[in-house]
Formats: C-alpha cells, structure tokens, sequence
C-alpha cells in the first residue's frame, strides 16, 4: 500500500520501537492498517487478519494521535507538496456540504436579509 518512496518520508517520524518489552510491532504495516481503517471506513474490529492484531493496531494509532504523531505527519506531507506545487489550498464551502449544528437548525430567523442589508439597499435605490 505505501511506496519505498512514501516511507522513506514519512518513516522517521514514528517513533523508534522499544528495546525491551514485548516484540515490536512493524510501523510500516501499522500505517498501512490505519489507512486501510480509515479508507474503508471499517471498524477495527474488522480489520483484516493480514495486518495483526487489531487492538495492537488500534493501540499504536491512539499511543501516537496522543503525542502528536499523526500531526506531524501531515505537516510534513503538506511542506512536501506545497513545495512541489502540488498543493492547491483554494476551497469552496457552502451549504450544501457544511450543514448548520443540530442546536442551531431550531434558532429563529430573520427572513429578507437583515435590517442594515435592507437599508443600504434602499438608499442605493
């Protein structure tokens, strides 16, 4: 799933597997099963029998989201293809993706636009 190349980039910044303890689970196929997750959108508990244990899987992803891993991660990621040009940060949000929070769909609204809108529309008039 993740090229030499990915790896290569990204790789340095797991941290090192301990010395002593239990024997270290590969990082790599960790990153791989994580994104497998979050590709499918799977639960963990569904995780294929190819990457491990589950709950080793699961562990190691919370262990590094908590300090701060996965944030790196991206950032680096980001640097990469923002200095390739490869990165384009121009979005487009509007109603039809974002939605309004449950407790706001309740809130009474003002409807014609509000009252400054609708002064300056007259005067330009």
């Amino acid at each position: 799933m993740i090229s030499d190349e990915a790896w290569a980039v990204i790789g340095p910044l797991f941290p090192a597997a301990k010395l002593t303890g239990r024997p270290p689970v590969d990082r790599r196929l960790v990153v791989e099963a994580t994104a497998w997750r979050f590709r499918t959108g799977a639960p963990w508990r569904d995780m294929p029998e190819r990457f491990g244990n589950w709950n080793t899987i699961y562990k190691n992803f919370n262990r590094w989201s908590d300090a701060g891993v996965w944030a790196r991660v991206l950032e680096k990621v980001q640097s990469l293809a923002q200095q390739s040009g490869d990165l384009d940060w121009v979005t487009s949000i509007d109603s039809t993706i974002v939605r309004v929070h449950q407790h706001g769909a309740t809130l009474p609204r003002v409807t014609g636009g509000s009252a400054e809108f609708q002064e300056v529309r007259r005067g330009a008039a």
